[in-house]
């Protein structure tokens, strides 16, 4: 790893007329302010399609793009919609995300650009020529065959079955609970008939996914000319009512009729006596072994050709997760379930090289065999300023010893003041015991005019080789930009950066940035993708 830093910003939350940040111009914006700042990182979350409680950790595709991301002024530059349909689409530039009102708009906007796509590549087809599109079309449709063909027949069955469970007032639509029973058990003669009743519409998904990676592409591209390279996020787990587990139904441990017999969550512990039911299917692990883990090499690959690097939520769960048995209200009566992690680690470091670009998040009950496996593997690892001062949440007190506080962090680790699961640090602090602001003024030996920022530059000065700072704690946001609450639906995954910052009154705040990058030798403009510790044999 090179010492570098960045931000932890999602696509969603930059500022922009169309009510959600896109990755059209706003953001090659952003990526310039990164370069103007001297960040060699932009954390992104996951970028897959979101559904019900609009949580990216939840998508219907652990491949596909999330269309409300395609920016609608780069499909102007392109031709495929005129100005009143752009103006038609707009949307409040500031305030949080109103999902609602953008899911109207914006999906209405990309499928009219999804459909003329089609028209123009059918159009020039019927010539015997080629359109502007067609050959980049047809070679991503081959190239991603293997997830594309499935995700684009999914969706055009979910939105008609979606449709008919709102009339009916049902409120689980997912593929294993709705669905007629031959296309939820993929009847391969009946997937074949709505193949063939539905080419177009299904066609129209495959377009939307088309524009989505054509503008990912062209920004990854400007981030690298920038030296900014992009880390991921990757959900260990795929969810239920995905087009991942209705596809695959043999690589989860699902019976005959696509139910699950035991899904994943996290165990009792203090601040939880019920634990953590999450509800993601469990893999069937010994069907991933028997292929050689080919799903997963698709998966991987598929993300690293999306970043330069990836971080694995819930790494703990490659040595072992919490099975809960299907039906059970609570997690109390799960049981630890080994998994294959070298077996699929190792794997992937025959396809993709020993040193991984892989960052491993180590947070929760992390036990021997999980801090073996990474090590194992030359993996970094994570680690939360916030927890260092947080008696309850670091599980060890206030003391000294604590592996959150940065005195106490090696090389080896990638440095958060939160992640998207915390409330920020003004709106943490604004709320910490007068025990915890105690021993932050031992710890820092003084009460600084600001702490927020004070506690920014003890992430930056410490020994590990990258710092990932969300962009609110930057600001020194409260909690009302707080990402994400856990255990909550609504309100969530909504905050928005104010456009003030991408523009000329944000240089200032990037040269303070870049100065504090500076003196604690951050500045990378060279290859910043994680190496990894050296993987031990």
């Amino acid at each position: 790893m090179i010492r570098t830093s960045g931000i932890l910003l999602h696509p969603t939350s930059l500022p922009g007329p169309f009510g959600i940040g896109d990755i059209g111009p706003v953001a090659t914006r952003f990526v310039d302010w990164l370069a103007d700042a001297g960040q060699g990182i932009w954390q992104v979350l996951p970028l897959g399609p979101t559904g019900y409680g609009d949580s990216p950790y939840a998508p219907f595709s652990s491949f596909a793009g999330n269309e409300l991301l395609v920016s609608p002024e780069l499909l102007l530059r392109d031709g495929l919609v005129s100005d009143a349909e752009l103006d038609s689409a707009r949307l409040p530039e500031t305030g949080k995300v109103d999902y609602g009102a953008v899911i109207r708009k914006k999906r209405a906007i990309v499928q009219l650009a999804a459909s003329r796509l089609v028209a123009e590549c059918d159009g020039a087809f019927c010539d015997g020529a080629s359109s502007r599109f067609s050959t980049g079309f047809d070679s991503f449709r081959q190239l991603n065959a293997g997830w594309l063909d499935d995700y684009a027949l999914f969706v055009d069955i979910k939105e008609e079955y979606d449709d008919s469970a709102r009339a009916a007032g049902v409120a689980d639509s997912s593929w294993n609970s709705w669905w007629p029973a031959p296309l939820a058990q993929r009847d391969p003669e009946t997937l074949a008939r709505r193949r063939r009743s539905n080419a177009d519409s299904i066609r129209l998904v495959e377009a939307e996914q088309y524009l989505f990676r054509r503008q990912w592409d062209e920004l990854r591209e400007a981030a690298g000319a920038r030296g900014v390279r992009i880390l991921g996020d990757l959900p260990i787990f795929v969810a239920m009512d995905s087009a991942d587990a209705w596809a695959r139904p043999d690589l989860f441990a699902l019976d005959g009729k696509g139910r699950p017999v035991e899904v994943a969550g996290v165990p009792p512990d203090y601040f939880s006596a019920d634990g953590q039911l999450w509800g993601n299917p469990l893999y069937a692990w010994d069907r991933h072994e028997a292929d050689g883990f080919a799903w997963w090499l698709a998966r991987i690959e598929s993300s690293l050709s999306l970043y330069d690097a990836l971080r694995i939520d819930h790494f703990r769960g490659l040595a072992a997760c919490w099975a809960v048995p299907a039906g059970e209200r609570t997690a109390r009566n799960g049981r630890w379930k080994p998994a294959p992690g070298a077996a699929l680690l190792e794997a992937l470091a025959k396809r993709f090289g020993h040193e991984l670009p892989i960052v491993a998040e180590d947070l929760g009950f992390i036990t021997d065999d999980v801090k073996e496996l990474r090590k194992r593997f030359g993996l970094p690892g994570m680690r939360i300023l916030q927890f260092g001062f947080d008696a309850l949440e670091s599980g060890r007190g206030l003391d000294p010893g604590n592996p959150f506080l940065p005195h106490n962090y090696v090389p080896d680790c990638v440095v958060y003041t939160g992640t998207h699961d915390n409330d920020t640090l003004a709106g943490w602090l604004a709320g910490a015991s007068a025990e915890e602001m105690a021993f932050i003024d031992a710890w820092l030996g003084y009460r600084p005019a600001d702490l927020v920022k004070a506690l920014v530059r003890e992430a930056m000065k410490s020994a590990a080789l990258w710092c990932i700072l969300p962009m609110q704690d930057l600001l020194g946001l409260g909690g009302e930009a707080r990402m994400n609450t856990p255990g909550t639906i609504g309100g969530n995954w909504a905050w928005r950066l104010d456009p003030s910052v991408l523009g000329p009154g944000g240089s200032r705040l990037a040269a303070e940035v870049l100065s504090m990058s500076s003196i604690y030798g951050r500045v990378a403009f060279g290859d910043t993708a994680p190496q990894g510790a050296r993987r031990r044999t």
